[in-house]
C-alpha cells in the first residue's frame, strides 16, 4: 500500500532514489529525526507523515507546548509529588501530540515517537506512545534491550533502535531474537555527523572508522545473511545526509532510507521558535562544538554564547561536582545526570533548562543541537514539501 501523495509519487518515480517499505506501506525513503525538547512536535511530524514519509515526535518534556500543563507544573515544591505531576503532564502532552499529529497526517505515512533510553521515564513513555496509537517507537541514547518486553501488548507496532556500529546491531538482534521479536528497522547514526547526543563513548571515538557507513552497512547486511533471519531488517542511515547524492550513495550500499534532523528542524513547519531556526540555519561547521553532555554522551551543538561560557567554565564546574539532594527541576529527566549525580567527567548543566531555552529561541541561555554539514537550502527557511522535493531531485546541497 502506498502512502505517498500522487504529486510526490511522481517526483519519486523520476528520482534515482528508491521508495522504502515499512509496515507494508510504500514510503518516501526519508525519516524525520526526533528532536527535543519540543523541536519535533505534532506540526512537523504530522506534516512529514502527510507527505508519505516517517514523521517523528520527540517525547522529551512535551508539556512545554501546552500552557495549561506548564501552569499546572510550574512553581511546585521539589518533592515526589511534583515529580509525579510533571511526569503525568508529559504523558498527557504525549497523548495530545500523537492525536494532533495523526490529524495533520491524514492517515498517510507513518508516525513515530523518539524516546531516549537514558531518560528515567523511558518505560512509561514507550507504553503510553503505543497505547496512544503511534505507529513506531524509535529508541536511541542507550541499548533498548528491553523494548520488546515493553511493547509485548502491541505486536504490530514498529520497534526501531538507533545504533552506530555493527557490533551494537548484532547484540540487539541476538538479544531480541530470544524474545521472539526482531527490529522492524534499524537507524545507523554516524556520531561524527549527527547532532544532539551521539552514539560513541567518548569524543575521541567520533572519528573511529567502525562508524563509517561504507563499513557498517555491509557488515550489518553480512550479519543478517549469516544469521538466517526470518525477515530482512531495513537499515536507515542518519548523520550528514543533505542531498540526493547522499541518499543514492547509502542506498547503493544497501540502506533502505535515510534520517535527517537539522534540515527538518529549520523548516516552516518545525515546532521551535523562528530564532531557533535562524541560529541553526546560519551556523557553519566552524560554529559547531563537540562536548560531553550532562547525559555522559558526546554531543554536538552550535557554539552559542551560552555554550562558549559553559565550556570555558566546565573544568572548574567538574572539579567541584557533587551529588545533589534532588534534581534541580523537581523531576529526574535523566536516569543518570552529571549535574544531579555529581559525575565529574560529565556535563555540569541542566539540559532541560538549556533545551527549553533553545525551543523558545533564547540564544543567551539555549543549547542548540545541530548536525554537521551545509543545509539543503543554505540559511533559508523553506517548507517540508520543498525539502522533500529537493532531497529527491537535487544532487548538490546549499544551492542558491
Amino acid at each position: 500500500m502506498s502512502s505517498i501523495p500522487h504529486d510526490l509519487d511522481q517526483v519519486l518515480s523520476r528520482s534515482p532514489a528508491r521508495a522504502m517499505t515499512l509496515a507494508g506501506r510504500r514510503l518516501l525513503p526519508i525519516v524525520q529525526g526526533g528532536m527535543g525538547v519540543g523541536v519535533s512536535g505534532h506540526r512537523l511530524a504530522g506534516t512529514v507523515a502527510s507527505l508519505g514519509a516517517v514523521g517523528t515526535l520527540s517525547s522529551v518534556d512535551l508539556r512545554r507546548h501546552y500552557p495549561d500543563l506548564m501552569e499546572r507544573t510550574t512553581g511546585l515544591p521539589q518533592d515526589e509529588q511534583a515529580k509525579e505531576a510533571i511526569n503525568q503532564a508529559n504523558l498527557e502532552a504525549l497523548d495530545r501530540e500523537i492525536a494532533a499529529a495523526r490529524k495533520v497526517s491524514e492517515g498517510r505515512g507513518l508516525l513515530a515517537v523518539n524516546i531516549m533510553r537514558a531518560v528515567s521515564e523511558y518505560a512509561p513513555a514507550v507504553k503510553r506512545s503505543l497505547e496512544a496509537g503511534a505507529d513506531a517507537v524509535v529508541v536511541g541514547a542507550g541499548l533498548p534491550l528491553d523494548l520488546p518486553d515493553l511493547a509485548s501488548d502491541h505486536p504490530d507496532a514498529l520497534l526501531i533502535p538507533i545504533l552506530s556500529d555493527s557490533r551494537g546491531v548484532q547484540l540487539i538482534v541476538k538479544k531480541w531474537e530470544r524474545k521472539k521479536r526482531l527490529p522492524d528497522a534499524i537507524v545507523i547514526e554516524h556520531p561524527r555527523l549527527a547532532g544532539g547526543h551521539l552514539g560513541a563513548a567518548r569524543i575521541s571515538d567520533l572519528n573511529d572508522p567502525r562508524f563509517d557507513f561504507e563499513r557498517v552497512i555491509p557488515e550489518c547486511l553480512a550479519f543478517f545473511k549469516s544469521a538466517g533471519l526470518e525477515k530482512e531488517i531495513p537499515l536507515i542511515v542518519a548523520g550528514g545526509i543533505r542531498s540526493l547524492d547522499d541518499i543514492r550513495r547509502v542506498q547503493a550500499l544497501g540502506a533502505a532510507g535515510v534520517q535527517l534532523g537539522t534540515p527538518f528542524a529549520v523548516t516552516e513547519e518545525g515546532d521551535a521558535h523562528p530564532e531557533f531556526k535562524r541560529i541553526l540555519a546560519e551556523a557553519k561547521d566552524e560554529d559547531i562544538a563537540e562536548f560531553t553532555s550532562v547525559a555522559g554522551l558526546p554531543a554536538r551543538a552550535v557554539l552559542t554564547p551560552w555554550l562558549r561560557a559553559y565550556l570555558k567554565a566546565e573544568p572548574k564546574l567538574q572539579a567541584v561536582a557533587h551529588v545533589k539532594a534532588r534534581c534541580t527541576k523537581a523531576f529526574d529527566c535523566l536516569a543518570q545526570c552529571g549535574l544531579r549525580d555529581g559525575l565529574q567527567g560529565w556535563g555540569q548543566f541542566c539540559i532541560d533548562n538549556q533545551l527549553a531555552a533553545a525551543l523558545r529561541g533564547d540564544v543567551k541561555k539555549g543549547l542548540f543541537f545541530r548536525g554537521a554539514g551545509s543545509l539543503p537550502f543554505g540559511d533559508q527557511i523553506r517548507s517540508v514539501r520543498e525539502l522533500m522535493e529537493r532531497l529527491l531531485t537535487a544532487p548538490s546541497p546549499a544551492l542558491a
